[in-house]
């Protein structure tokens, strides 16, 4: 008996220390790897985030170069021609990869760097953090490639990758951490990427801090009392912004059909894209509508929003994407959630800071499906005082969004409403 005793703690005794070892192991390989993969992306990522930066100046202080968007248009596919992808599948692309289903080319990291700047010089209604998913991914691709990594470890480089750009670009650590584990599979988080994610997240977003790039902050002035009252008026918010989320995603799959059907030449579809978007501009009479809107943003938490503010960022951005030109709908969405969100403060009587971050927070994840994500957004953009409508407006909004979102290739695994296996992409 004591014999079979002493047998059985050597072999948990070797299998502790086996499996200690492993641990140990990994954990050195990851943290340096994802420290180089945050260093390298932070390096690349705070260039691309200066470059926009220097570019919006130039346009704003030069208004007449919206008047070249049709060029820079061009410009943007020929330059994709060029390197031979004839329709950039954006993150999308990016996702599928991490699914096994694609090859993400080196050549995409130049591609979308070059092209979303050309895209904010001269004026297309496009964010800013799409394009920072998209060029994170390409440059972890690259560095699993470069390390002859097995698919296993290059996916886990590419979210390592994802995390470090959206961390250095929005400021937004803990959110860019679980957002590329949460993004791939709705229901589903990718925990292996835990650690290599949480590393690169931390040290590219305190490279970019270092280099000047500050985070995005928007503070919510006053809070009511969290009572049923406002409680409810936010609950009503948050189920006409998932709407709303449904409809831009909608129009944006519409935009990019349209074009493709419409044009055989995708440098007419983009030119005449370019031409809408200056006409749209000379009517309405001002520049709110171009780049990514970050001003209108902040100006809609402290001012009440007009109420076709929204509709007009939607209409400017799916022509813009739909058409081809480069940079991500994430800014443009959280634009079209906090103008919302503002226009409806004026009409229940609450906050316009407080219904705008709540419009931020239910279109996000309306169009991205990423609740833990969103959640830990609000919390670093708007602090934790009013997280209970925060809370409010991600759960709300996450089940009446429906199965719409931004990525397409975007896997449901389990439904919104029951725990139930359903494993369908987003509508």
């Amino acid at each position: 008996m004591f014999a079979r005793i002493k047998d059985f703690l050597k072999l948990k005794t070797k299998e502790y220390f086996t499996e200690l070892w492993k641990s140990s192991v990994h954990l050195l390989k990851w943290t340096a790897l994802a420290a180089v993969t945050g260093f390298i992306v932070g390096i690349i990522s705070t260039a691309f985030a200066w470059s926009i930066l220097f570019v919006t100046g130039v346009r704003t202080a030069h208004p007449w170069l919206l008047y070249l968007l049709p060029l820079g248009g061009c410009f943007i596919v020929f330059m994709y021609k060029k390197c031979g992808v004839e329709r950039s599948m954006g993150t999308n692309l990016v996702l599928t990869t991490i699914q096994s289903r694609t090859e993400l080319p080196k050549r995409m990291a130049p591609l979308i760097f070059v092209s979303s700047v050309v895209s904010h010089l001269f004026g297309a209604s496009v964010g800013r953090e799409g394009a920072a998913l998209q060029l994170g991914g390409s440059v972890g691709a690259a560095l699993g490639s470069t390390f002859k990594f097995g698919d296993s470890d290059r996916h886990l480089m590419i979210m390592a990758g994802m995390s470090a750009a959206f961390s250095a670009i929005f400021g937004t650590p803990i959110a860019a951490a679980v957002f590329p584990m949460e993004v791939i599979s709705i229901g589903l988080m990718h925990f292996s990427a835990l650690l290599p994610c949480v590393v690169a997240s931390l040290v590219a977003s305190h490279f970019a801090s270092s280099m000047g790039i500050n985070a995005e902050a928007f503070g919510v002035v006053r809070l009511p009392e969290f009572v049923f009252g406002s409680a409810f008026k936010i609950f009503l918010l948050a189920i006409i912004v998932a709407l709303i989320s449904e409809l831009f995603c909608l129009m944006l799959t519409i935009s990019h059909k349209g074009f493709d059907n419409l044009f055989t030449s995708q440098y007419a579809g983009i030119a005449t894209a370019a031409c809408v978007i200056i006409g749209l501009t000379l009517i309405i009479g001002n520049y709110d509508y171009l780049g990514a809107g970050v001003p209108v943003i902040i100006r809609a938490m402290s001012e009440r929003a007009a109420w076709y503010e929204f509709i007009l960022k939607m209409l400017f951005t799916a022509i813009c994407i739909g058409a081809g030109f480069k940079g991500g709908e994430i800014v443009p969405s959280i634009f079209i959630g906090a103008t919302f969100g503002s226009f409806f403060s004026s009409l229940v009587g609450l906050p316009s800071s407080l219904c705008a971050a709540c419009g931020i927070a239910a279109m996000f994840v309306g169009v991205t499906n990423c609740p833990i994500s969103t959640i830990l957004i609000c919390t670093e953009l708007f602090g934790f005082a009013g997280i209970p409508y925060y809370l409010i407006s991600v759960a709300v909004s996450y089940v009446m969004s429906g199965y719409y979102g931004l990525y397409h290739e975007q896997r449901i695994v389990y439904s919104k409403k029951r725990t139930v296996f359903i494993n369908q992409k987003v509508l």
